[in-house]
Order: C-alpha cells, then sequence, then structure tokens
C-alpha cells in the first residue's frame, strides 16, 4: 500500500438543523470541526413525504423565480 496518499480520518460533529448533534469520523475539516446541516432527513422531501419548506439562502430562491416569473405563461 502507498504511503501518505489516504485523506485524514477523524472524529468530527454532526448538528442537524432541529439541534440534535452526534459525533462521527469523517475526512471533513479537521479534527473537533463541526459540521451543520441545512438538509437532513428531518427536513428533506425524500424523507418527510414531500413537505417542505424551501428557504432562501443567500437569495438564490428570490433570483430563480425572479428570472422565470410568467415563463410560459404561468404565474
Amino acid at each position: 500500500m502507498k504511503q501518505d496518499i489516504h485523506p485524514d480520518y477523524h472524529t468530527i460533529k454532526v448538528v442537524m438543523t432541529d439541534g440534535t448533534e452526534y459525533e462521527t469520523r469523517s475526512t471533513y475539516g479537521k479534527e473537533g470541526d463541526t459540521l451543520r446541516l441545512d438538509i437532513d432527513p428531518t427536513t428533506h422531501p425524500a424523507w418527510t413525504g414531500g413537505q417542505q419548506t424551501l428557504l432562501d439562502r443567500g437569495g438564490r430562491l428570490s433570483k430563480f423565480k425572479n428570472k422565470f416569473d410568467g415563463f410560459l405563461g404561468s404565474n
């Protein structure tokens, strides 16, 4: 096996959207970092049956709606 080609695998803390947290091992960040999720199984429509509130992060949703407002005659 080649030496020094594998990423560092360490423990991080994951914080879900509802505030619950757990520790796991990952290559994300560095030892002890925190990964805060925007979408997780409690909010994603694939797990909730399609009920989701869209959050506009950084104006992307508004920009999309403005760009395609009235496209094909629909509002």
